[in-house]
């Protein structure tokens, strides 16, 4: 039996000048970390990777590492969230704990290493990154993942932001999908219910089941308020 293919809505992903303009923009903002320059990557609906961009002038001006990190986060907020449900990386890391109700997620879907660090090291982060068009794989379980949704509620994709604190990620990964326009999101496990990070793990345990470490006081602060700074756009 044939199935039809999932639509990519590849065309409304952002490019690459686009993802990079918005990530440099956002980096300048107080996000609650270390206020380091950032990578991100945007995956479609496939999990095949559309764009990896850093915020700096160099590729060495970013944590190497976060790299793959940034498309793991990427591939896992695609991979877990729906049509009707968005989890965010940061929702999942109080499930994947052991005991927790997803435990031993985050060893599933492995990273294809061939696409991970495959390529001319020249070409990373350029618009022909090495990654592009391929599909990495992985599962990243701390903030920085985040399902992109359309002006229709389509999902369409996904964003990882990786190079500063979990939590600063997310909180950068929160306003770069702002400033792209793809917010439009459903429904999720926060108290507000969206994707947004859950900071209510007290003495090793999240009281609702999806919660996050704080990371510092600031960023908890940054990101209870990001539904009014940045109210996703089924509610601007």
């Amino acid at each position: 039996m044939l199935f039809a293919a999932w639509p990519s809505h590849a065309s409304e992903l952002p490019t690459h000048a686009e993802l990079r303009q918005a990530l440099k923009e956002v980096v300048q903002d107080k996000n609650g970390g270390f206020s380091l320059n950032m990578w991100a990557t945007v995956v479609d609906r496939d999990g095949v990777v559309k764009a990896v961009a850093f915020s700096g002038k160099d590729r060495g001006d970013q944590w190497p590492g976060s790299r793959v990190i940034s498309a793991q986060k990427a591939n896992t907020a695609n991979a877990f969230s729906l049509p009707a449900l968005s989890l965010s990386t940061a929702n999942l890391y109080a499930a994947v704990q052991p005991g927790g109700s997803l435990y031993g997620l985050q060893h599933s879907n492995p990273v294809d290493v061939s696409v991970a660090y495959g390529g001319p090291s020249e070409k990373i982060g350029a618009e022909d990154d090495p990654m592009t068009g391929k599909k990495m794989g992985g599962v990243n379980i701390f903030g920085g993942g985040l399902a992109l949704y359309n002006k229709e509620g389509k999902l369409v994709g996904a964003l990882g932001v990786s190079g500063d604190s979990s939590c600063a990620d997310h909180n950068i990964a929160w306003k770069v999908r702002d400033k792209l326009g793809l917010d439009f999101v459903p429904a999720g496990v926060s108290p507000a219910k969206d994707d947004n990070i859950v900071n209510d793990i007290a003495n090793g345990a999240s009281a609702g089941g999806w919660g996050h470490p704080t990371c510092s006081p600031e960023a908890a602060e940054i990101a209870t308020g990001l539904p009014k700074t940045h109210p996703i756009g089924s509610k601007k």
